[in-house]
């Protein structure tokens, strides 16, 4: 993977680093916990599941009419947003549990968007993770033309209005997985990053395009042949899902790195970030919420991001529990920690930094187009 040095500017951030791994471990060895999942994470996953298996069951089973089946379609994505977050997420950074096959288990759950694993550990566990704000090397701001989520992409004349269409755009987000990554496997295959991880590439490729034929021979290959829906009014339904899961998933995933406070780098020319890696994840990410209930249980404890991009081998359900380790240790040696009060907060400080970016011309000017 790309080569970039994160080098500690003085004694104090490896300190910090250092105090902050003792006190999370302290928590965890005197309340006797461990750091995976427990009865709550279980019962969780098969409520999560419910929501997405139970409309597609009532919809291949009963007569309903087209509103109904439009309704659990949605209900459906917002199930589908929830094993993403919730049950997949945890999976593929072993944070599920001590078991590597209850953790594949979990990570597995990522078929039932139509994707594959692989895709995923690239680009989120290795790239967002390791780079993370980083332009041109964290996929999560550097990808996308359309909407500019780093102030070190192209500024256009369109992007002035991003504020307002990027919410609905958001809702894109599944469908350019389900029917992009197979060009982004094949650049995968092509830049060698495929071998490094000891996997064919061809067999990587292979398992890809299966998952995606066994995808939609269900989602609607099933529909077709067990209810009286025709193909367009499937379509509409296939589209209600994706856009509702990729709206809530998008969403959530933005209001912790690109909002007010955090920062968005850019390497030097010596390939450097200039502070330690845990400092660096204490700049470029923001929580948003202490108190977010059952929003918080749904998203996957995602409202608790910098704790997760500190100890992501550590499950969600322990975020909570652990912040004000990591906020207290923070403040006592002076590195911000980046709070929003709550999700409204959040979400107005994601849409407030859209407009600055769709409107400040740095590093670079305007350009027609």
């Amino acid at each position: 993977m790309e080569g970039i040095k994160f080098v500690r500017q003085n004694s104090k951030e490896r300190e910090f680093a250092s105090e902050v791994r003792r006190r999370v471990r302290t928590y965890f060895k005197e309340n006797n916990k461990s750091i995976y999942g427990n009865f709550n994470m279980y019962v969780k996953s098969a409520v999560i599941l419910c929501i997405y298996v139970v409309p597609f069951i009532i919809l291949l089973t009963r007569p309903v009419s087209q509103w109904t089946g439009l309704f659990l379609a949605v209900i459906m994505g917002v199930g589908e947003a929830g094993v993403g977050m919730s049950i997949m997420h945890d999976g593929v950074h072993q944070a599920y549990s001590s078991k590597k096959w209850v953790n594949n288990l979990a990570s597995s759950t990522m078929l039932l968007l139509g994707s594959n694993i692989f895709n995923w550990k690239i680009q989120h566990n290795l790239k967002h993770h390791t780079f993370t704000n980083i332009y041109n090397y964290d996929p999560d701001i550097s990808n996308l033309k359309i909407i500019r989520l780093s102030k070190h992409g192209p500024l256009r004349k369109y992007h002035r209005y991003q504020h307002l269409y990027a919410f609905p755009l958001y809702g894109l987000m599944t469908f350019v997985r389900l029917f992009g990554e197979i060009g982004v496997l094949l650049e995968y295959n092509r830049k060698g990053i495929t071998k490094q991880q000891n996997l064919d590439p061809r067999w990587q490729l292979v398992k890809l395009i299966g998952i995606k034929i066994i995808y939609f021979a269900v989602i609607i290959g099933l529909p077709l042949l067990f209810t009286d829906f025709v193909f367009w009014e499937i379509i509409v339904g296939f589209i209600a899902l994706h856009v509702t899961a990729g709206m809530i998933m998008s969403t959530v995933f933005q209001m912790a790195h690109v909002v007010e406070g955090t920062d968005q780098i850019l390497v030097d020319k010596d390939h450097q970030i200039k502070n330690d890696w845990l400092v660096h994840q204490l700049h470029v990410t923001s929580d948003f919420g202490r108190r977010n209930g059952v929003l918080s249980w749904y998203i996957g404890g995602l409202d608790f991001q910098i704790e997760h991009h500190l100890f992501q081998n550590i499950c969600h359900v322990h975020y909570a529990a652990i912040a004000s380790i990591v906020q207290n240790t923070a403040k006592e040696y002076g590195i911000i920690y980046n709070l929003k009060s709550n999700i409204f907060s959040a979400l107005a400080s994601h849409f407030r930094r859209l407009k600055e970016l769709g409107r400040e011309a740095m590093p670079l000017e305007i350009q027609s187009g």
